[in-house]
């Protein structure tokens, strides 16, 4: 059974285990669709009310960005996992010899390659649901307000956490060039969105004080 088709309390146990997998990238992906359901919350509350009538197409077309952020995110757990598998086998290759030695940093360096671009794929998606969650609380119901300052800061919290499986496989590379090049567009994408929401946060807190 793929690891996003598990029961909550079955996925839980399995991050608590000495099971390679799900870890934090699958864990920050899990968490990204969370945060954007909870957006797509607040526009299913407010699609079909008269008093927000003038928004309504806004939200609809909202809430189909939403459902895709979902959808994207609960397969990124699963790619997240399936992407380790190589990277696991890898570590455990042997370098008794130069060729093997050759051979085993040969087969790291792809693997950490496909091991890096997942968790950067979750953060990508949840910069995208940051910026979606701050139309859903700038338009949609002001009942359920609070749930898009949930959602947004399990955004960010999903970005943030996804940017470390980036940062921790980067630093295996042997490329320099190219995990710099990573490192690069992680860093923007969390002086980015790191800020906006936050941002997104404190409007929403005071809009509820």
């Amino acid at each position: 059974m793929a690891l996003s088709q598990k029961a909550i309390p079955d996925f839980v146990a399995m991050l608590a285990s000495k099971e390679a997998v799900p870890g934090g990238g699958g864990a920050s992906a899990l968490v990204g669709a969370i945060g954007v359901a909870l957006g797509n919350m607040v526009g299913s509350l407010t699609v079909g009310k008269k008093k927000y009538a003038d928004v309504e197409a806004d939200i609809i077309a909202l809430k189909k960005k939403a459902d895709a952020l979902q959808d994207a995110l609960l397969a990124l757990i699963d790619k997240d996992a399936e992407d380790f598998e190589p990277l696991s086998r890898a570590y455990g290759l042997p370098k008794d010899t130069p060729e093997q030695q050759a051979e085993k940093d040969r087969v790291m360096e792809a693997a950490l390659r496909d091991a890096t671009a997942t968790p950067l794929e979750i953060m990508k998606k949840c910069a995208e649901a940051i910026d979606v969650i701050e139309d859903f609380a700038a338009k949609g119901s002001k009942l359920a307000i609070s749930d898009a300052g949930v959602g947004v800061i399990f955004c960010k919290a999903a970005l943030s956490g996804a940017s470390l499986n980036v940062f921790i496989n980067t630093k295996a590379m042997q490329d320099r060039a190219s995990a710099e090049k990573i490192n690069r567009e992680a860093e923007a994408l969390l002086a980015t969105y790191e800020a906006k929401a936050d941002r997104i946060f404190a409007s929403v807190k005071g809009r509820l004080q």
